[in-house]
């Protein structure tokens, strides 16, 4: 089993800077992707920013040239930095961690999910 653990929430005026921190453990042979959703309340989760095993970046038009994720060098950790928030960025963050898990020849890459750390922007 993969645990995965967000942190870094909180309250930040409108315009302030938040860096989320994702970990991930367990038995895995390596991380395929590292993805950030956001979940405003009574709207669905959207995905946010995305981190692939080469490096390679998405990001949601929502957060485009505010947000950056990126990764440590084992790659276990995954971080969101957040700058010029606004308050509709408010919501729950949470971390998906898509991992690669041999056994016995046989190859899988299933994903697992974060319990998710809030976000608030004040205005």
């Amino acid at each position: 089993q993969v645990h995965v653990a967000e942190s870094g929430g909180g309250l930040v005026q409108a315009g302030g800077s938040l860096r989320l921190s994702c970990a991930a453990s367990g038995r895995f042979s390596e991380i395929h992707s590292s993805n950030w959703y956001h979940q405003a309340p009574e709207k669905e989760r959207e995905l946010v920013a995305m981190m692939t095993r080469d490096g390679s970046t998405k990001y949601s038009d929502s957060v485009k040239g505010r947000f950056t994720i990126s990764r440590d060098n084992t790659g276990n950790l995954a971080f969101l930095q957040m700058n010029n928030l606004k308050p509709e960025d408010t919501g729950v963050y949470f971390c998906r961690i898509e991992v690669l898990i041999i056994e016995q020849g046989r190859a899988t890459w299933p994903g697992f999910w974060g319990q998710g750390t809030q976000v608030t922007v004040s205005s």
